[in-house]
């Protein structure tokens, strides 16, 4: 029988931090720990949590009956990059250099995986990846454009689970990603929206620096003036203010949780506040789907709603209500990025595809 690759997945996001074990593609155990307010409060900013999650990690793995000496292959999201290329990249010491700097210009949790890799790829002399992080760019430029020069909108997507969705619908359906439209709507602590054409994706909300729907953690879009008024007002910092924007935004502002089932039996109980927000919520994803439906000219095969939000048929069901005119809905939830990674790395070995070398070098950037 041929060796098997042991593989750990890691995942880091805002509200968790996921992982898991496999044998090639076979999970030998999968977790997601979450954390709360209280949990992150003690660390400054997103870097200073880095030993937190990996010696979490490490714990799990003894907790789970496993050794990390054992692994044949360490891969993460990645995060905090420039600009890139789709596809999977070795972890170099300059790509856990710029995803400990958060060159992608916003700290994001993603951005600690491709560190805890390298951690125990050297540990153990290993080996490191990291698969569509959330800073691949295909946008067609001319959804980069706004109204003031020298600021263009910036892919920030999640990328990882956004393909993975993609590729399993079309197999299911027969079909080739690269011969598909596709509007892909990714709900979770953070929310991406994005509009695929034939394999590539040309138009998002920006996950990263603050655009799209509210999310569990994040304010999403808002008046500037206003925001300008906040920068001014004398009550935050900067981190403050870009904490209270990003972190705790969006349900945490208005609730104190990021608990979607929670805030939902709320609204059973006849709470019409929560009502409001979480119907609010709900018309903006939607509404924002109807913006990929534009990016796409109306030529679209289906709309997927897929992420932890997607197991809610209370917000499936309304968001089907306001898109079932444009495309088939189909409901994938949960999210398949830990599989997503471990299929990367199998790929990789198997000599179905190369892995690539960081360049640190945008894709695209303002002098393009």
């Amino acid at each position: 029988m041929d060796k098997k690759t042991r593989i750990l997945a890691i995942n880091p996001g805002s509200t968790t931090t996921k992982m898991a074990l496999y044998d090639n593609n076979n999970e030998l155990f999968g977790i997601s720990v979450t954390h709360s307010l209280e949990d992150l409060k003690p660390f400054t900013d997103i870097q200073d949590q880095l030993q937190y999650r990996t010696d979490l990690l490490e714990k799990i793995m003894l907790e789970k009956g496993y050794h990390l000496e054992d692994v044949d292959v360490f891969v993460g999201r990645g995060g905090g990059l420039v600009p890139m290329e789709g596809g999977v990249y070795a972890v170099s010491e300059l790509l856990a250099d710029h995803a400990s700097r958060a060159m992608s210009g916003a700290a994001h949790p993603a951005q600690l995986a491709a560190q805890i890799a390298r951690q125990f790829a050297d540990r153990f002399g290993k080996q490191a990846y990291v698969v569509n992080p959330p800073d691949v760019d295909e946008f067609q430029d001319i959804a980069r454009v706004t109204g003031v020069r020298g600021i263009y909108r910036e892919s920030h997507i999640h990328a990882l689970n956004q393909k993975e969705v993609a590729v399993r619908f079309c197999n299911s359906r027969g079909a080739k990603y690269e011969d598909m439209n596709l509007i892909i709507c990714h709900l979770g602590g953070g929310i991406s929206i994005t509009a695929h054409e034939k394999g590539k994706m040309i138009d998002s909300n920006d996950i990263i620096n603050g655009a799209g729907p509210m999310t569990p953690t994040r304010s999403g879009d808002l008046p500037y003036m206003k925001i300008i008024e906040l920068s001014y007002s004398g009550e935050y910092t900067k981190k403050e203010l870009t904490d209270k924007l990003n972190q705790a935004g969006g349900l945490i502002s208005h609730f104190g949780t990021t608990d979607v089932p929670e805030i939902l039996e709320k609204v059973a109980d006849g709470d019409k506040y929560a009502e409001l927000i979480i119907n609010g919520m709900i018309y903006q994803c939607a509404k924002y789907a109807g913006a990929m439906a534009v990016a796409l000219k109306g030529k679209i095969d289906a709309i997927i709603i897929t992420g932890g939000i997607a197991d809610n048929t209370y917000f499936t069901d309304r968001m089907k209500d306001y898109l079932a005119w444009i495309a088939e809905i189909v409901v994938m939830p949960h999210e398949f990025e830990l599989e997503a990674l471990a299929a990367g790395v199998m790929r990789v070995i198997n000599g179905e595809e190369a892995a690539k070398t960081y360049t640190g070098i945008p894709v695209w950037s303002m002098d393009h």
